[in-house]
């Protein structure tokens, strides 16, 4: 089988019709917005720019200065003037880099390179301030607090620069992250979440009040249904665990469900917790996923 190419540019990650129809879209937050800087942004929050959104009756001890004295003339009545504020929104996507993601043909490794390098040239586009960082055993490299599409060919080199390998420690990156995370915004990691040391501890770091978090998980057609059969000696790509087995229906019928539960707990896990999950496949278009799967899921509009 020949060996996919290694992409060598931009337009390899991304092609320009693609990249033409994430120009028309945005990173979306769910939550209410108050960036520590005013940006480019439209948030549902009240705040004091000179666009004027509403009104609302006074009440003792709110700031005089936005009293409309022009109603009061008329009405003899106090109201404030409300006034739509933007915002700027942080965009934080984690990107797993473990040995595990060169799994899959397509690999899923290709796959969440792809995804990000989409996502982060959406939240570029729009001016939001993006980190992007990968992990394996901890944070492995960061490109921290872009802004704008100056930063398009330096966020390329990064995606393109490294490759699938070392072991994983969730918890560890995001324990890392989250001394980073600060203001409001959007968190989305990109992995397969097999993790021997599971996910939950990792994933209750991020999740919290200021950030919506986004669980995008890829696995590949193998992983989804393996085409094995017979006895045979598995290696773990990380650790170099070994086991024997012999497969069967029987064996192939019980992994497919312990599969399905698997992924089902962490989008439950996600769910109960005000997070999002998604689940992918590396044999997917990336296209179809940015385009029609994340823009369901609220991630983009």
């Amino acid at each position: 089988m020949t060996p996919t190419p290694t992409p060598r540019r931009l337009t390899d990650l991304l092609d320009p019709p693609f990249m033409a129809r994430l120009d028309a879209m945005d990173v979306l937050s769910r939550k209410m917005l108050v960036g520590k800087l005013q940006g480019e942004r439209r948030s549902k929050r009240r705040g004091q720019s000179v666009e004027f959104a509403d009104h609302r009756p006074y009440t003792v001890g709110d700031d005089l200065r936005f009293v409309d004295w022009n109603i009061y003339g008329r009405l003899d009545q106090l109201f404030l003037k409300l006034f739509l504020e933007e915002q700027d929104l942080t965009v934080h996507v984690l990107l797993d880099t473990s040995a595990s993601q060169s799994i899959g043909e397509p690999s899923k490794d290709t796959f969440c390179r792809k995804l990000a390098a989409a996502l982060t040239y959406v939240a570029l586009a729009r001016l939001n301030r993006v980190t992007l960082s990968t992990f394996a055993d901890g944070l492995t490299g960061q490109l921290a607090d872009m802004r704008g599409r100056r930063w398009l060919s330096q966020m390329a080199e990064f995606l393109l620069a490294g490759r699938a390998e070392g072991v994983s420690c969730f918890d560890k990156a995001c324990k890392q992250l989250a001394r980073q995370r600060r203001g409001t915004g959007v968190v989305v990691v990109l992995s397969d979440f097999l993790f021997k040391e599971g996910y939950e501890e990792g994933l209750r770091r991020l999740i919290g009040r200021q950030y919506d978090v986004y669980a995008i998980q890829v696995l590949s057609d193998e992983e989804w249904a393996p085409p094995l059969t017979g006895d045979l000696r598995l290696l773990d790509v990380e650790d170099e665990d070994v086991s024997e087995i012999t497969v069967s229906p029987v064996l192939l019928d019980y992994y497919r469900r312990n599969v399905r539960a698997y992924c089902k707990q962490l989008d439950e896990f996600c769910t109960r917790r005000g997070a999002r999950c998604v689940l992918a496949r590396s044999s997917q278009s990336v296209e179809t996923l940015v385009l029609t799967v994340l823009r369901k899921a609220g991630l983009l509009g």
